[in-house]
């Protein structure tokens, strides 16, 4: 819900030669207590209880006498709008860290690609970086890239996609099936707990050294 702004004046200038400054507070919109300006509102108690359609100051005065705010999570519900009674900093502070750990979470999604006839090698290479990024608490995103005329034989790209997801069970679960998008097959693997995780490419050596097991150099492509 935006917040009005006055109107530019002819020849694109703001009156006085004044220019509004942006408020990029997400929460800057949401009115409360004496900002609410409407006659009357529903009002919802802080425990979820409805208190029915009261007018807007007594509502206001209502959550101010305890200590909260009066604020409008419904404006354009009829016939009124609807406010709660909440402790509105303390809804900015919860929703300001949903955010923050939204964006967090983002930042560990790491990605590996195949191809339909990768080789071994470059196989086994894949999931034990996959395994790395999976050991360190990271989402990985597995994905298969066809080029040519490989999208004739997509089946080859899932049985390698499939294959890969069996190989990394003891570290990781996908989140769905590998699914076709355009040219590509994708398919997201959250890490298991870090007590169940069982690596079988990624393997810490007696001195702390990476090592490959021998069973992992025997996949085929």
């Amino acid at each position: 819900m935006a917040i009005p702004t006055p109107s530019a004046a002819p020849g694109g200038n703001r009156p006085n030669g004044q220019y509004q400054r942006r408020n990029n507070d997400p929460f800057a919109s949401i009115r409360r207590n004496h900002r609410i300006k409407v006659p009357q509102v529903r009002v919802i108690s802080p425990e979820g209880k409805q208190l029915g359609i009261l007018d807007t100051p007594k509502a206001v005065n209502l959550a101010l006498e305890v200590g909260l705010d009066l604020v409008e999570v419904a404006p354009n519900a009829t016939p009124v709008p609807v406010c709660r009674i909440m402790d509105f900093g303390k809804y900015v502070y919860e929703e300001s860290k949903k955010h923050s750990h939204a964006k967090s979470t983002a930042s560990k999604i790491k990605e590996i690609e195949f191809t339909a006839r990768i080789a071994p090698n470059d196989f086994n290479t894949k999931l034990r970086h996959a395994e790395e990024f999976l050991d360190h608490g990271n989402k990985v995103k597995l994905r298969l890239k066809f080029r040519g005329r490989e999208m004739a034989h997509t089946e080859l790209g899932f049985e390698v996609m499939k294959r890969a997801v069996a190989e990394l069970a003891g570290m990781g679960h996908p989140d769905a099936d590998p699914k076709l998008i355009g040219r590509n097959i994708h398919v997201m693997l959250t890490p298991l707990p870090a007590n169940k995780r069982k690596a079988r490419f990624h393997v810490k050596g007696a001195e702390g050294e990476d090592e490959t097991p021998p069973s992992a150099s025997r996949a085929e492509a």
